[in-house]
């Protein structure tokens, strides 16, 4: 995990993922491919690359999902993210 002197591992990670400048930007033809392919090798109906913003799961890429981000309270990266385990 990335840290800052003074800061938290999420205040942290927060402060990388906004210096990328991607969230809310355009769909990507290659990221959709990648979600894509990920649907079809693994077989599933969903697939998506999504980024975790303070307060939401934002999704760069999504296939068989219409929605383009959702809460991020409760979600499975939301808690993967929180926790100091694999």
């Amino acid at each position: 995990m990335i840290t800052t002197i003074g800061t938290t591992p999420e205040a942290a990670r927060l402060q990388v993922l906004r210096r990328y400048n991607i969230l809310d930007t355009p769909e990507d033809g290659s990221m959709n491919r990648l979600a894509g392919l990920a649907a079809k090798v693994f077989n599933m109906p969903i697939a998506l690359i999504s980024l975790v913003d303070e307060d939401r799961i934002w999704f760069k890429s999504r296939h068989g999902l219409d929605a383009a981000q959702i809460d991020r309270g409760g979600g499975l990266c939301d808690s993967a993210i929180l926790s100091q385990e694999v």
